[in-house]
């Protein structure tokens, strides 16, 4: 995959933490199911009930969340790019296959970066969006701020399984 685009402050959204493990560890926390259940979801707001990865441009990329009043809410997209150890780039714009999906949610193409920094790693995740109405609509909605405790949550289970 070609560089993206670059970062556009109205479009985007950015989430960046200093995990202190090795790139290899946050890339397992990142891309295998028995981890990412670990993290994903805010714990206090629900958890996740099922999660699907294949690892290659065209997989799949499912996460289900089961929410407070036990409703199970489907996440699904496609992977674009895998870098191992590096990046990850996925869509909810597109189902498994590169087939165009169909959903009631803001979309996002996700990239997230590992980059080895001293002992640790510096891991960004970056949402692009459509449109500033999207950029809105995840922030009202409390998406950034469910982001940012799940990236919290992160850095807590790589630094267990350390």
């Amino acid at each position: 995959m070609s560089k993206p685009s670059a970062f556009d402050p109205r479009l985007d959204i950015v989430f960046e933490r200093f995990v202190d493990a090795p790139p290899r560890l946050v890339w397992e926390a990142l891309t295998q199911p028995e981890h990412v259940k670990e993290w994903y979801m805010p714990k206090a707001w629900g958890r996740v009930a099922r999660c699907e990865m294949d690892l290659r441009p065209g997989g799949v990329f499912g996460i289900d969340i089961a929410v407070g009043d036990g409703r199970e809410v489907p996440n699904l997209g496609c992977f674009l790019d895998v870098v191992p150890m590096e990046r990850l780039v996925w869509t909810s714009m597109l189902f498994p296959g590169y087939r165009p999906a169909v959903f009631d949610d803001v979309p996002i193409t996700a990239i997230m970066t590992l980059e080895p920094q001293g002992a640790g790693t510096r891991y960004v995740f970056t949402a692009l969006h459509r449109n500033e109405a999207d950029v809105a609509a995840n922030k009202e909605s409390g998406w950034k701020e469910g982001t940012d405790i799940a990236l919290d949550q992160l850095v807590e289970h790589v630094a267990s399984i350390k």
